[in-house]
C-alpha cells in the first residue's frame, strides 16, 4: 500500500518571464509520477527581500501537493527542477529563475542539514504567506500554525497580480 503525503511548496522568481517560470515548474512538478499538484494560490508581485544586490521583483506563489515521495526525496525533486530550468547559485538570495521551497510536509518536523521543515522562515515573510493563506484552511497545516504571524506581518509590499 503506498502511503500518500501532503506538502507545502513555495515558489518564486526575479528573471525572464516570471509567471511562464513559475508554470514551467508547475508542469514539471505535476509531470513527477507520485506527485500531484492539489492547489496552486495565485501570483503575488514583492519587492527582493534581504538581497545583496540589485535585482527585478519576484513572483511568488505556493502549491499544496499530494505526494508518495519522502521529504528529502521531494527535496531533489525540487532542486532536480531547478537546475533542469537553468537555475544558477552564485551567492545566497541572488537572482533566480526558479527556487522551489518545501515549506511543510505532513505534520513532520525534520532539522537536518538537507533540509528544515517547517521552513524556520515562513512567519517572517508576507510574500511566502499571503499566497501561502490560499492554501492553508485557517492559516494551518500539519505542525505549523502562522495564523498569528499572518495577522501581524505587514503586508503592504506583497501585490496580487494575476489571478488563475
Amino acid at each position: 500500500m503506498t502511503i500518500l503525503s501532503e506538502a507545502l511548496l513555495g515558489m518564486g522568481t526575479n528573471i525572464g518571464d516570471k509567471i511562464q517560470n513559475i508554470e514551467n515548474a508547475v508542469k514539471a512538478l505535476s509531470l513527477v509520477p507520485g506527485i500531484e499538484v492539489l492547489e496552486k494560490s495565485n501570483y503575488y508581485e514583492t519587492i527582493p527581500f534581504g538581497v545583496p544586490d540589485k535585482q527585478e521583483n519576484y513572483i511568488n506563489c505556493c502549491l499544496r501537493i499530494s505526494t508518495v515521495n519522502s521529504a528529502k526525496v521531494l527535496l531533489g525533486v525540487c532542486l532536480g527542477i531547478e537546475a533542469a530550468m537553468g537555475r544558477v547559485r552564485k551567492h545566497k538570495f541572488c537572482s533566480r529563475i526558479i527556487d522551489i521551497d518545501v515549506l511543510a510536509y505532513d505534520d513532520e518536523i525534520i532539522d537536518s542539514k538537507e533540509l528544515v521543515v517547517p521552513h524556520p522562515r515562513i512567519k517572517e515573510r508576507a510574500f511566502v504567506m499571503v499566497p501561502l493563506n490560499e492554501v492553508c484552511e485557517n492559516q494551518k497545516f500539519g505542525v505549523l500554525d502562522f495564523s498569528v504571524a499572518f495577522k501581524n506581518i505587514d503586508k503592504s509590499g506583497v501585490k496580487l497580480i494575476n489571478r488563475i
